[in-house]
């Protein structure tokens, strides 16, 4: 019996040898096409959303970089068909093995991101899978038969866009942390009194005004004017140090600022009138004034000897967060399902009035892999008028988590006051 020759045998297994590899070839070719397509997908929804809605300079920048980013892989998944099977473009492996190599950068980055500040496990598993495939995608392309261009041209797109990213880089992580923080500017003016027919009553204008001189808008979360009558003696000689010291206790309270005086004696302040003097969830723009005039009333016969004035704005910038559907949320003593935290509730069951509005990031990605925050504001009143006070959390969690959110959101509170007047004038006109 004839056996066959060995030749033959070693044509069939290198034949078969190369079908096998040709099989993996086409399997790693598409897979490289599945991760470049799903890549181009979830950066062109980032980068897009970015670019047309963010809220800062950075955040359109990045946009800019995701949707270059997008447009790389998405022509890497036609080189990757053309490299694997019609092979026309000399240089399409090297434009596969580029747009891998971007792929696993930023896919590494929003990882990153997300780990460290992120709540979505969706999006997390996503990039990670995209990123674990764009960096083996890279070594499969490298091991295949491609040809480098000429390494000036190479070296050329590194550098330009090694340059744009570091400049992006250095303006969101260097430049806009250390610019100086914006806080608008609120003014007290008070006009004549003015007396009624009969004599017995006065009107004591008051114009406030809140100018915002830096480049940025500001959400009116609330805007409360108060003024404090006080009362003045006089002693008959030196005050002790005792009282002195007692003086000095009551700096500790916004309300309270007597200076030390030798013979004046201050006593605490009453409040006479209290009132907002902008709407919740209105807003300033950039380079913007708003004015309004309220009055306080007195009878000409009042027990006070000068009043002090007071007016505070709680407010968020425009460009750290968006407020979707602010609105009023209830009374303490009307709703009592509201669910209100501790620290606004008080020991002696403070009543209060609340809005609510839903926040919003002021960037695509953190809105796509961040869980939903809650702006709360609310209104305690007291003796002393009303405090506004902003709390920002997550859904479910209690409002001890405001002051973590305060500086990444830009809650702030402009305040001016006291602004004091005497009384004397308009009492001697009796």
């Amino acid at each position: 019996m004839k056996t066959p020759p060995r030749s033959g045998v070693g044509s069939r297994l290198r034949a078969r040898r190369i079908s096998t590899r040709s099989k993996r070839s086409r399997a790693a070719a598409v897979l490289i096409l599945l991760v470049l397509i799903l890549t181009t997908l979830v950066l062109g929804r980032f980068g897009f959303e970015d670019f047309t809605k963010a809220l800062t300079f950075p955040g359109r920048i990045t946009g800019a970089i995701l949707l270059m980013v997008s447009t790389a892989t998405l022509l890497g998944a036609f080189a990757v068909v053309d490299h694997w099977v019609f092979r026309s473009f000399r240089y399409s492996g090297t434009f596969v093995l580029i747009s891998t190599i971007a792929a696993f950068c930023t896919n590494g980055m929003l990882v990153l991101k997300i780990w460290t500040g992120g709540d979505s496990v969706f999006y997390l598993a996503l990039l990670g899978m995209l990123m674990l495939g764009s960096g083996l995608a890279a070594v499969v392309v490298w091991r295949t038969s491609i040809e480098i261009p000429s390494p000036k041209r190479v070296a050329a797109a590194l550098i330009i866009s090694s340059l744009f990213a570091a400049a992006n880089f250095g303006y969101q992580n260097l430049f806009q942390p250390a610019r100086r923080g914006a806080r608008p500017v609120i003014t007290l003016a008070m006009g004549d009194p003015v007396l009624n027919k009969d004599r017995k009553v006065f009107s004591l204008p008051v114009d406030i005004k809140i100018e915002n001189r830096s480049d940025m808008g500001f959400y009116v979360l609330g805007a409360e004017f108060h003024a404090m009558g006080e009362r003045v003696t006089l002693s008959k000689g030196d005050r002790d140090r005792q009282q002195w010291r007692s003086d000095a206790l009551g700096w500790q309270k916004f309300q309270d600022k007597n200076p030390l005086s030798r013979r004046e004696v201050h006593q605490a302040g009453e409040l006479v009138a209290a009132q907002p003097w902008m709407f919740p969830g209105f807003w300033i723009d950039a380079k913007d004034e708003f004015c309004a005039r309220t009055l306080v009333e007195l009878p000409i016969n009042t027990k006070y000897d000068q009043v002090a004035l007071y007016a505070t704005a709680s407010l968020a910038r425009k460009d750290q967060l968006g407020l979707d559907s602010f609105k009023f949320n209830g009374y303490s003593w009307e709703s009592q399902a509201m669910k209100v935290p501790q620290w606004v509730r008080g020991s002696d069951k403070n009543d209060f009035l609340a809005y609510h509005a839903k926040v919003h990031e002021n960037n695509a990605i953190d809105e796509r892999t961040m869980g939903r925050r809650n702006l709360d504001v609310y209104w305690t009143f007291g003796v002393r008028g009303v405090k506004i006070a902003a709390s920002i959390t997550r859904n479910g969690k209690e409002a001890a988590e405001s002051e973590e959110f305060a500086s990444r959101y830009g809650l702030l509170d402009a305040m001016t006051g006291p602004i004091e007047r005497t009384l004397w004038d308009i009492k001697g006109k009796r």
